[in-house]
């Protein structure tokens, strides 16, 4: 005998009431790593790393998950999208491969290339093989090419830019960095980029306004007429 279909209404129960400050989602799942109880990965992340023992301090792989805890009845179950016990949706976007549940619209997508989901919608993304991560559209053709230049750290915070939870912004260079990093770094008028210190930003009409600057001031009286010499020292 088939069971009867969730109504709609059951599949929303629930739903934004449950989460971290990382993700709304009814579920929790069990670190396979530790067989602790967390919220989401970042939430074990965090856990973990604050050890007083430094070996003990390590990371979730989300793929290796493999069982999770509803939220809304408490029952443990291998991961899917719906509560095999009380019929309720544990995220409304929900990613078997990187066993990601979320209940906020974000335009999630799962990159194969990537290897993870990323949010913002798969129509305003592409996916550069050489760079190795997934860019906005609008810099299609339209970026310098840096070989996995989004799997490293942000130069300022130093946090891993390939699976942040914070936007990213790629300079002229073709270097990455958080886009809020980007900004501070901007308001403290510092314009070259902390990696290759190439200018961030098109700085011809600042070169223009010292070179006018320099041809406008005269040259002190005793220089005007000094010869240059050169002075070589033998080693």
């Amino acid at each position: 005998m088939e069971s009867a279909p969730v109504s709609n209404e059951r599949l929303d129960f629930g739903k934004m009431g449950y989460g971290c400050q990382h993700y709304r989602r009814r579920c929790q799942i069990r670190a396979p790593c530790c067989n602790e109880i967390f919220t989401c990965r970042h939430c074990h992340n965090e856990a973990a790393n604050m050890l007083k023992n430094f070996c003990d301090r390590h990371e979730l792989n989300r793929c290796d998950v493999k069982q999770v805890i509803c939220a809304v009845c408490d029952t443990e179950q291998p991961v899917a999208q719906v509560c095999t016990n009380c019929g309720v949706n544990m995220g409304e976007y929900f990613c078997e491969i990187c066993k990601f549940f979320d209940d906020t619209a974000k335009g999630q997508f799962h990159c194969d290339e990537c290897g993870i989901c990323r949010v913002g919608g798969r129509e305003n993304y592409f996916h550069c093989k050489k760079c190795g991560s997934c860019y906005a559209t609008s810099l299609l053709d339209n970026h310098l090419c840096v070989e996995n230049s989004m799997r490293h750290h942000c130069p300022i915070c130093y946090e891993y830019l390939f699976d942040s939870l914070k936007e990213t912004t790629v300079m002229k260079c073709g270097h990455t960095m958080h886009g809020e990093c980007y900004y501070e770094m901007i308001k403290r008028d510092k314009f070259c980029c902390p990696i290759c210190s190439k200018s961030i930003i098109d700085m011809s009409k600042t070169w223009k306004r010292i070179d006018e600057e320099i041809e406008a001031t005269a040259m002190p009286e005793d220089y005007r007429h000094r010869k240059v010499s050169a002075c070589f020292s033998s080693f």
